[in-house]
């Protein structure tokens, strides 16, 4: 019998430690660390895909477009200039023969009958150096909950076996939807990584100075 109290009491203390424990004293919060994606003395490259630079109409009249430090840029444009702040990497712009709609509904029914007919674009812009290139940020807006059909041109003509891709991309709402997967689907033997940057494109618009934090401290995170 003593036997047994002696060993209820020991269960019942160490129950009472634990309890009282805090989580960081736990291993997995203890031991967690950050994964590093940009090492120093990589080669960067910015691409992104900017509707606003591909339309119909004179760029500065668009809808996908914002000012950039005084000049008219597409909205994933003035993202990527400013990732290019923080990382001095250089900058890409995918370019395609389809010239988009002026208004964001006209922009997105077309990217509707795009992917209803699954549509590759025309690219016009080619990297020609790519073996050069450690990490690739890829940016592009979100239309119906997916990449533009220009991205999938994109990836269908280059291969980033061995390279860290890193998406980031302009909302309406629906942030990254399920397009990191899908880039993950497309580039298998790539690092893609799932931490991307995904911003409101009216935020952009109407925020870009607390935008260019947020983008500062997302790079600072993948460091």
């Amino acid at each position: 019998m003593k036997y047994i109290k002696k060993t209820i009491i020991c269960l019942m203390m160490l129950c009472l430690m634990t309890a009282c424990a805090s989580p960081s004293d736990s291993p997995s919060a203890s031991q967690a660390s950050q994964n590093s994606y940009i090492q120093d003395g990589d080669n960067i490259l910015i691409t992104y895909f900017a509707s606003g630079e591909n339309s119909v109409v004179d760029v500065a009249s668009s809808a996908s477009v914002t000012q950039y430090q005084g000049e008219p840029v597409g909205i994933v444009h003035a993202l990527a200039n400013m990732i290019q702040d923080n990382t001095n990497g250089e900058l890409f712009s995918i370019t395609t023969s389809v010239q988009y709609p002026q208004s964001s509904d006209d922009v997105i029914d077309y990217a509707q009958e795009e992917q209803d007919q699954d549509v590759r674009p025309e690219l016009t812009s080619h990297i020609d150096n790519l073996e050069d290139y450690d990490v690739i940020f890829v940016g592009y807006p979100i239309w119906w909950y997916a990449l533009p059909q220009v991205m999938y041109s994109f990836f269908d003509e280059y291969d980033f076996s061995g390279k860290t891709i890193i998406p980031f991309c302009s909302h309406a709402g629906s942030q990254f939807s399920s397009t990191i997967e899908t880039i993950q689907e497309l580039e298998p033997d790539a690092q893609v990584v799932e931490e991307g940057l995904t911003v409101s494109a009216q935020d952009v618009d109407t925020n870009p100075d607390e935008t260019a934090t947020q983008v500062k401290e997302w790079i600072d995170s993948l460091e």
